[in-house]
């Protein structure tokens, strides 16, 4: 998969996109995704998300999909503009919130020591890594997986507890888990707020990433 395989805010080339999402996958404990049509289909079976459709490009067979949708708790994702997926769809879909597919080609900027106080470690489960940082009392400050996959190195739940934010833990999880890549490209997809602490760490926006949602709301 070569580095040109991005296309500027108009889509995610599909083997970046299916790697990727495989990748997630294998971090989440999911089914592995399956081609559907255009679409790469998750099975994620939780309480608040049945499947998910994911697209590289705007197509007419995200209209045709979502007109065959009538349960609830179903999400088509997109790489594109949140406007051009809405456009796709019957009034029956809502829209989330603007997210970002991201790349980083290089070493990730930044780099301080953790607060005195704080605990890193990294553990792996067969192809998945696992990093937390731990709090002088032991609670969970913040937490991060990784998986390499298919040339790809996939982040996934990049998270830091409230109540220790703005302190560099979101980047030094992010570091940990980026001396195991190797040679891999570094991808993820991010909210807004990931957004600004990825873009701090040197990471760049290769698509817009929407999801617009039939029925009840499920997991970011």
């Amino acid at each position: 998969m070569g580095r040109g395989a991005a296309l500027d805010n108009n889509g995610v080339a599909p083997d970046l996109l299916a790697a990727w999402a495989a990748g997630r996958s294998m971090s989440r404990g999911l089914p592995a995704p399956m081609r559907d049509g255009e679409a790469i289909r998750v099975d994620t079976g939780s309480p608040t998300e049945t499947r998910r459709y994911i697209f590289a490009t705007p197509t007419p067979a995200i209209t045709a999909l979502a007109a065959t949708v009538a349960e609830p708790r179903i999400l088509i994702k997109l790489c594109a503009p949140l406007t051009e997926l809405m456009a796709l769809l019957p009034g029956s879909w809502r829209e989330h919130p603007q997210a970002y597919f991201m790349a980083c080609d290089g070493p990730m900027r930044g780099g301080i020591p953790l607060p005195p106080g704080y605990t890193l470690t990294v553990d792996r489960d067969g192809d998945v890594l696992a990093a937390r940082i731990t709090a002088a009392d032991g609670t969970l400050a913040a937490r991060g997986r990784a998986v390499r996959h298919a040339g790809l190195f996939v982040y996934d739940q990049i998270a830091t507890h409230p109540a220790h934010r703005r302190r560099g833990l979101g980047g030094a999880i992010m570091r940990a888990l980026a001396t195991h890549r190797g040679d891999a490209r570094q991808v993820l997809t991010a909210t807004a707020a990931g957004h600004a602490l990825y873009t701090s760490l040197g990471w760049s926006v290769l698509s817009l990433y929407s999801t617009a949602e039939f029925g009840d709301a499920a997991e970011p």
